[in-house]
């Protein structure tokens, strides 16, 4: 099947700690003031993307798998993966802190909630002026010390706050406790996967006037207690080439900042390849046709393009495969 660069309708979420930069910034079709979530490319169930370019404009993604997975996903990727899309891609828009949460790894997600884990990453792409994440512990703790802390109201006091600004990466690999802070816009790459647990929520209520689920209980044994300075991630921002960011086994990463065309020649990768572009604008091409990309959209390439060249004179592009 000749499958060219593929664009999707974006899937906006509401959520309580949304605002409006996905419209502003983005220029997504936002309909109120607390948009949190852009999911650009999802087989999560009941959120599949539909492709909005060319001739294949309103199939799902999951129907082109299902017909063609080998061609879309690559031989390898259906070899471990099946007829699933192995991740998910987001855009965030943080205009309040978010809940303090963790993710569980594969195997306790499978056991409790037939479910991968949640591996994920971050690019920032835009914050306020003193902005930061939480991510991680300040010190190591012992499971007593956390739940003595949630007991007191005083899990604030263990956490890692990171200040952050635009270009800043972070993996948060599972079991590590984490929040995007108020004001930070950003690019998410994730296992497919919604298994959260919420730990702390600020005392919050919803639209109804209710506090929101925490997961107390279920986050004590998916938890790493440890202080870790692993998840600032540095990389190379040399122009016109492909610089390495993540080399996780759920996903690779790599950021290319362009000033001019680059040709890749990727007949050997055996796995479809996203681009988010995450400043300027850009063309992306293979051998079936080509798609326009500017800050804020998503394009898939399939598996079995052979070669990719991307034109730009001026962008900013974030490369996943498997």
């Amino acid at each position: 099947m000749t499958i060219y660069p593929l664009k999707f309708n974006p899937i906006l979420k509401e959520r309580l700690w949304g605002g409006t930069k996905l419209g502003d910034i983005f220029d997504k079709p936002i309909e109120n003031d607390i948009t949190g979530e852009s999911w650009e490319i999802s087989t999560v169930k009941g959120d599949i993307s539909v492709v909005s370019n060319g001739e294949l404009s309103g199939k799902s993604l999951q129907d082109l798998i299902d017909t063609n997975a080998e061609e879309v996903l690559g031989k390898s990727v259906v070899s471990r993966f099946g007829k699933e899309f192995p991740i998910l891609i987001k855009f965030i828009d943080a205009k309040q802190d978010l809940s303090i949460q963790l993710h569980p790894n594969d195997e306790l997600a499978k056991k409790r909630h037939n479910s991968f884990g949640k591996t994920e990453m971050w690019y920032i792409m835009d914050a306020d002026e003193g902005a930061d994440l939480i991510v991680g512990f300040n010190k190591d703790v012992t499971k007593e010390e956390y739940q003595k802390s949630i007991e007191n109201d005083k899990l604030l006091d263990l956490l890692n706050y990171e200040k952050v600004k635009e270009g800043d990466t972070f993996f948060i690999n599972t079991g590590k406790i984490h929040a995007i802070g108020a004001g930070v816009v950003l690019a998410e790459i994730q296992q497919t996967s919604d298994v959260t647990y919420r730990v702390f929520d600020f005392n919050r209520k919803d639209k109804d006037g209710n506090l929101r689920e925490l997961h107390t209980e279920m986050a004590l044994d998916a938890m790493d207690y440890t202080k870790k300075d692993d998840f600032k991630v540095a990389y190379d921002t040399t122009t016109d080439t492909v610089n390495e960011m993540v080399d996780c086994p759920y996903f690779k990463t790599n950021y290319i900042n362009l000033t001019k065309n680059l040709k890749q020649d990727i007949s050997s990768r055996d796995s479809f390849t996203i681009y988010m572009c995450v400043s300027g604008e850009a063309i992306v091409a293979n051998e079936f046709g080509e798609a326009t990309v500017k800050k804020g959209e998503t394009v898939l390439v399939s598996a079995n393009s052979k070669s990719i060249e991307l034109k730009s004179k001026r962008a900013t592009l974030l490369e996943v495969t498997i």
